[in-house]
């Protein structure tokens, strides 16, 4: 299918832009005036039908395709391009009324109740034979309409209803359990089963792994969470098989989420999907939610193997489900949609066109609110339109980075199982941290499976790694092995893919790799810390580790009680082969771990994407000749940028200089090429 992204954004003339059209919450005469609008505001793609189930079907033998039927043929006549979503993340209330065994059931045995999205269990098999009626019909009424450009599978897979604990699901798990591990033998040394009398001596003993007395076998719920992201990966793959038979040619996405979802395995999805386009909503009451958005950005990149993607949703204000949903102040709609294009998106989208009068998310902003068009969020997303026309070129070109920063979902899920030494070491918190470190010295970082391709990076971070598994670890010595540098975080290298301890000293599966071993891990209490020789304090965790091919970089200055040894070392450095190793034996404080980050990327030769002061994002897209340079001041004062080039958007370049009002944000057409992509 080539690079189906790029097809589409050709189609479209540029950058794509729009959001989600709901034309069923609104009488006829309203969908004329949309057409108008979307027209003025340049809108040239919106995502229809995501929750049109119940008006598709509104009976189980009956369809009605008026409404979808009417819409696409204005869409297309007012020169708009649909990515046509399959309605099936909200079945409509005859389904659960005629099949309540679909409805999901918690870990302490309540079904829940239709009345919202995602009431269904992702096991059931009369949810799957609905599901693939509607979608079969769907893909062969519109598999040649004009306006059709993509296909939009679900809709937040997993976001509500990916744990189910029902019967049916504990039959398929038992089903998926003999796939993975063939025997009964097996599984039970996979789990430890001899640990507290667990032991299985048949599949049907097997249940998912719901409330009971004390803690759950943790090797038994880290496969459960793998199997509910699987079972909901299997509705994925059946819908997009229907859409490529029916209606080849088209290009089958959905929306992941990100780090917003914990629950499915998103590199797991991506590889299904033929091109990546991801939802992001900022954490308002977080003061760093722009560091947040670049990450995700850079995970949505890390998924689509450095290839520009869409992103399919995010608010040009206020959303409706945080404790207090604040607005976003003037102009932050924009820098936070230019960041995104920045970091790689070829599409700028919004839950929704319209605001919504009724409704669990009328209070969520949108594209037209309430207000109208006399409004301040009409007039940002009429100019952002205007400015996604003038920055058309940026389509196709590739952000350029030589790192790479591992994020993996089973280790997050590993990670936070229960009975782990501190429920207060958060794998997020640990991604955080190291990137919001490489993001304030300016380096720009894919996010990647730890089974990516690492040759194309020449220093690769992994802030935790507590799941480790062999090929894992293959890869990293390889990387290594070439020359490249490697920066480990605490309490990695600890357990297999099975929540299983690997053989020998801590932390075996990384201990040659690293050069040392841990003799014992050390959590802190919270209101405790351990010092540093840089006089810093790491917090809630420590390690007591023996240098064996490695050299202390970093000590520990002091010995709390129960803690490092003083002297002993809290970072470590290895040279192999050209390449370097690095660990981090804490959870580090903010300056420390500037100072080892910085070391890290300057040993690897690595820089900074431009020279901008503390606080400007910067940003480099490149491709066929072109290098488009984004600026992004995060500031509260203006500053000054040295450039050598263009300015696309408004603030003009004047004798090699540009001045960055607070807020603002811009383009430069780089006067020399610094590379082309990848």
């Amino acid at each position: 299918m080539g690079n189906p992204l790029a097809a589409l954004t050709e189609r479209l003339g540029g950058i794509a832009y729009g959001g989600d059209y709901n034309p069923e919450q609104w009488p006829e005469h309203v969908w004329h005036e949309d057409m108008r609008l979307m027209r003025e505001a340049g809108v040239n793609l919106v995502t229809l039908g995501v929750f049109s189930w119940s008006r598709i079907q509104p009976g189980p033998d009956t369809w009605d395709f008026s409404i979808l039927d009417t819409v696409m043929d204005l869409l297309h006549e007012h020169g708009i391009a649909v990515d046509l979503a399959t309605p099936t993340a909200a079945p409509p209330p005859w389904f659960t009324h005629h099949n309540p065994d679909a409805l999901p059931v918690t870990a302490d045995g309540t079904r829940l109740a239709h009345g919202s999205r995602q009431a269904f269990c992702p096991s059931s098999p009369a949810y799957a034979r609905a599901a693939d009626a509607v979608v079969t019909r769907l893909a062969t009424r519109y598999a040649t309409h004009p306006a059709l450009v993509a296909w939009h599978v679900h809709n937040e897979w997993g976001n509500h209803n990916a744990l189910c604990y029902c019967d049916i699901s504990a039959a398929h798990f038992r089903r998926w359990l003999q796939e993975r591990h063939t025997t009964l033998d097996n599984l039970n040394a996979a789990w430890g089963t001899d640990f507290w009398s667990q032991r299985y001596g048949g599949w049907e003993e097997i249940q998912p792994p719901r409330a009971t007395t004390a803690f759950r076998n943790p090797g038994q719920d880290l496969d459960y969470r793998r199997f509910c992201s699987d079972a909901l990966l299997i509705r994925h793959e059946a819908e997009s098989t229907l859409l490529h038979r029916h209606a080849p040619g088209i290009p089958v996405t959905t929306n992941l989420m990100g780090t917003l979802e914990r629950k499915i395995d998103g590199h797991a999805f991506s590889r299904r999907c033929d091109f990546i386009a991801v939802d992001h909503y900022l954490t308002a009451a977080d003061p760093h939610s722009h560091i947040d958005l670049s990450l995700n950005a850079d995970l949505a990149r890390g998924m689509a193997e450095g290839q520009p993607w869409l992103l399919m949703e995010h608010s040009t204000s206020a959303v409706n489900w945080q404790p207090v949903n604040l607005a976003k102040a003037p102009g932050q709609m924009r820098r936070n949609s230019l960041a995104h294009l920045a970091r790689g998106a070829d599409g700028i989208m919004f839950f929704q066109w319209r605001q919504s009068r009724a409704g669990a998310e009328k209070w969520h902003s949108a594209m037209l609110p309430h207000g109208g068009t006399g409004s301040r969020i009409w007039h940002e997303v009429t100019s952002l339109g205007t400015d996604l026309a003038r920055l058309r070129e940026v389509s196709g070109t590739q952000v350029s980075t030589e790192v790479g920063l591992l994020f993996d979902w089973p280790t997050w899920w590993a990670l936070e199982l229960e009975a782990r030494p501190s429920e207060h070491l958060r794998y997020l918190d640990l991604i955080h941290d190291w990137y919001g470190t490489l993001w304030n010295l300016g380096i720009t970082c894919d996010l990647i499976s730890p089974d990516a391709d690492l040759g194309r990076y020449r220093a690769v971070f992994a802030p935790n790694l507590y799941l480790a598994t062999a090929a894992t670890v293959d890869r990293l010595t390889a990387h290594v092995h070439r020359g490249g540098h490697l920066a480990v975080g605490p309490f990695s290298g600890v357990v297999d893919e099975h929540d299983r301890l690997w053989d020998g000293p801590h932390p075996a599966a990384l201990a040659e790799l690293l050069g040392l071993t841990v003799d014992e891990y050390l959590p802190l209490p919270e209101r405790a810390g351990a010092q540093l020789d840089s006089g810093t304090h790491a917090r809630l965790w420590a390690e007591r580790v023996r240098c064996d091919t490695s050299s202390p970089w970093m000590r520990f200055a002091d010995t709390p009680y129960g803690g490092p040894a003083r002297g002993g070392p809290a970072i470590t450095v290895r040279n192999d082969t050209g390449g370097t190793v690095w660990y981090a034996g804490a959870r580090l404080p903010e300056p420390t771990l500037v100072e080892f980050l910085d070391a890290v990327c300057h040993t690897a030769g690595i820089r900074p994407t431009a020279e901008v002061p503390p606080g400007v994002e910067a940003v480099r897209r490149t491709g066929e000749g072109r290098s488009l340079l984004f600026l992004i001041n995060h500031t509260r004062r203006a500053v000054t940028v040295p450039v050598d080039g263009t300015a696309l958007l408004d603030t003009p370049v004047l004798d090699g200089y540009l001045t960055l009002d607070p807020g603002a944000v811009a383009v430069i057409r780089e006067h020399s090429a610094k590379g082309d992509g990848r």
